[in-house]
């Protein structure tokens, strides 16, 4: 997308408004290998609307999907990649959008080594032996996800829906998925490597990433405990991933669906953000509309409040599950915590005040050691996530804003852990010295 495309997409909150229904408000969706407890629903199509904002007071209604925790195993894949630049990274897409026909389809510009893809059945049963349990890595209310390993050697995950709920409505809800997935293509998102639809049966093929969800590091299920600087390199792919789906796709996308669960981690540690059931296009904005009216989808906890009170949805709902992203990383904590104190049951809510009583540091996750660079670092990650949370969508920055403000609280980060290093460096050859003496 050119300069001049993207500047052109910026809201008129004064213009008018058209209402069109949202089609697949009813419809199953389908579930990511990310949440195996899953049940997806997702909504496309264009619904250009209206206009002016309404601020709203219960900023943390949650009432919609319940948090999961998700079963992994391990599996290693290859392809890993360093951390992505702002500028570099948010190139555009060159992959079209994708037809919504019947047949086997696949995104060209997936680099495979061999180009387009055509699934068959029997490839599909063969690199999941058969569907065998053996090779299932993930289970939904629509379907089962399995790893697979391809003829060439690609591992893949393979999520198949049950034949038993297909109906209509499903049928367009799997195809807008695969239509979202196939103009997607970015390193901090899942690769799409194709789809069948063969009888009954209703298959999608992206790429397995190996190492869990950042739920399951945060919870501490993988062993290690992820440290500062790997939360907030996180927290910067999750950015880079939005701000494209937001500005340098041919259409903005709106994931709906961003939480830890969503997120899957690399050996690297590296992150992609998968499950695009909830995602659908953003406001056509160059129709003069502000936002799409829809029924409200998503995951307790991460839900936008304006979005939850008007129905409107626009890219700044992703914006707000984004901040309570941050706050989940920050602590370890879930963003429903119904097992504590009242006080603390909603996570950003009990962060934020201890953030704005100037109590920051007794809400950092109390298995990091706190250090003045994680200290400096903690403050501003906070501050920018009460952004994010504002009630009023136009209070809170853009995507791309958010992962500006990171790489910078990142590089002031990285600066005092040096200082902090070099500091404890001395002290420790002091104290050597004086006991040789």
């Amino acid at each position: 997308m050119t300069s001049s495309t993207s500047s052109s997409r910026s809201r008129n909150p004064s213009s008018g408004a058209r209402s069109t229904p949202d089609r697949f408000a009813n419809s199953p969706g389908f579930s990511s290998y990310s949440a195996p407890s899953d049940s997806r629903k997702s909504d496309s199509g264009r619904n250009p609307l209206t206009a002016v904002a309404r601020s709203i007071a219960g900023a943390f209604v949650g009432c919609f999907t319940p948090p999961e925790t998700d079963e992994w195993k391990k599996l290693k894949v290859s392809n890993e990649f360093g951390a992505p630049s702002v500028a570099s990274e948010m190139s555009r897409t060159t992959s079209g959008r994708r037809g919504s026909n019947r047949g086997i389809y696949s995104n060209a510009t997936k680099e495979r080594g061999h180009g387009n893809m055509k699934f068959t059945m029997d490839e599909i049963l063969k690199a999941t032996r058969n569907f065998s349990p053996a090779f299932k890595v993930g289970q939904g209310g629509f379907g089962t996800v399995y790893k697979g390993r391809l003829d060439d050697g690609t591992i893949v995950a393979i999520k198949r829906a049950k034949s038993g709920v297909y109906d209509k409505h499903l049928g367009v809800e799997f195809q807008s998925e695969v239509t979202t997935l196939a103009q997607v293509e970015h390193l901090n998102l899942v690769k799409f490597y194709g789809y069948l639809e063969y009888g009954d049966e209703r298959i999608l093929a992206v790429e397995y990433v190996s190492n869990g969800t950042l739920r399951e590091h945060l919870d501490g299920v993988h062993g290690k405990e992820l440290d500062f600087s790997a939360r907030l390199d996180i927290a910067i792919d999750v950015a880079h991933a939005i701000t494209y789906l937001h500005m340098y796709t041919d259409h903005p996308i709106i994931h709906r669906d961003i939480k830890s669960s969503n997120i899957l981690l690399t050996e690297k540690l590296r992150a992609k953000v998968a499950d695009f059931g909830f995602a659908r296009l953003a406001a056509d904005t160059d129709s003069g509309a502000t936002h799409v009216s829809t029924q409200v989808k998503g995951t307790a906890g991460y839900l936008d409040p304006e979005y939850l009170r008007t129905y409107q949805l626009t890219e700044k709902s992703d914006v707000y599950s984004f901040g309570v992203l941050l706050v989940e990383v920050v602590t370890g904590r879930r963003p429903i915590e119904p097992k504590r104190e009242l006080k603390e049951r909603i996570t950003p809510r009990w962060a934020m005040k201890k953030f704005t009583d100037g109590d920051a540091i007794s809400a950092l996750d109390p298995r990091l050691e706190p250090t003045a660079g994680i200290n400096l670092a903690l403050e501003k990650i906070l501050e920018l996530a009460l952004q994010c949370l504002a009630p009023r969508r136009q209070s809170r920055p853009s995507m791309r804003r958010c992962g500006e403000m990171l790489w910078s609280i990142r590089k002031d980060y990285r600066e005092q852990s040096a200082l902090d290093f070099r500091s404890l460096s001395s002290t420790s050859q002091r104290s050597v010295s004086v006991k040789e003496q």
